[in-house]
């Protein structure tokens, strides 16, 4: 059964947009684990995503530790990922500061995780669309690792590919321990929670 959580109260919201692609064919590939993330904290919570009315996202709300959530997956595909959220957070009330994105990673190995305050967007279309849009490139990260191609692989197919074998399963761990990472962020703050989440190694 879905919590209800309307008339819970709060005193500070938190926007986690996980960054991937619509659609079935895209839902395992490397380049969704922001998707991914943001559906594993859902489950957690047993909340489920809604399109608002001529919206081009997904979102999920709950009330935990005096914060209110808001879950987004963006559905504009990755490259125009910064195009919803300008109307999103005004919505609610936030500004870049209240913005948390989890993304992936190919300079960290399948499992493992780093969190960021601020940085530029090292290349990634969806980090460059969104620090486009808000102007600005101090929001926090949750990065997730998918690892680099082989020496003669393409970069294009290997974000779109899916996992296999055992690192399939160390990506799926780095899924859950986002999922985790975000409820230690919840609890102590992003500054308070960056050493232990970047300390940890798959």
């Amino acid at each position: 059964m879905k919590k209800r959580q309307q008339n819970k109260s709060f005193s500070e919201t938190i926007v986690l947009a996980g960054l991937g692609n619509p659609g079935s064919a895209y839902s395992e590939t490397r380049h969704n684990v922001g998707f991914l993330c943001v559906e594993g904290v859902a489950e957690r919570e047993n909340v489920s995503f809604r399109k608002p009315f001529l919206t081009d996202y997904q979102k999920a709300e709950f009330i935990k530790n005096d914060t209110r959530v808001v879950l987004v997956k963006p559905l504009t595909y990755m490259n125009k990922s910064g195009l919803v959220l300008p109307s999103l957070m005004k919505h609610y009330g936030v500004g870049p500061e209240n913005l948390l994105i989890a993304v992936d990673n190919m300079d960290l190995h399948p499992g493992n995780l780093r969190l960021k305050l601020k940085g530029s967007s090292a290349g990634h279309n969806g980090l460059k669309s969104i620090i486009s849009v808000l102007g600005t490139s101090d929001f926090k990260r949750l990065y997730i690792g998918v690892g680099r191609p082989a020496s003669s692989g393409n970069v294009i197919d290997h974000v779109l590919g899916v996992p296999s074998g055992d690192e399939r399963t160390s990506f799926l761990r780095g899924i859950s321990r986002s999922v985790d990472a975000f409820y230690e962020i919840i609890d102590k703050g992003a500054a308070g929670a960056m050493n232990g989440i970047n300390g940890k190694q798959a």
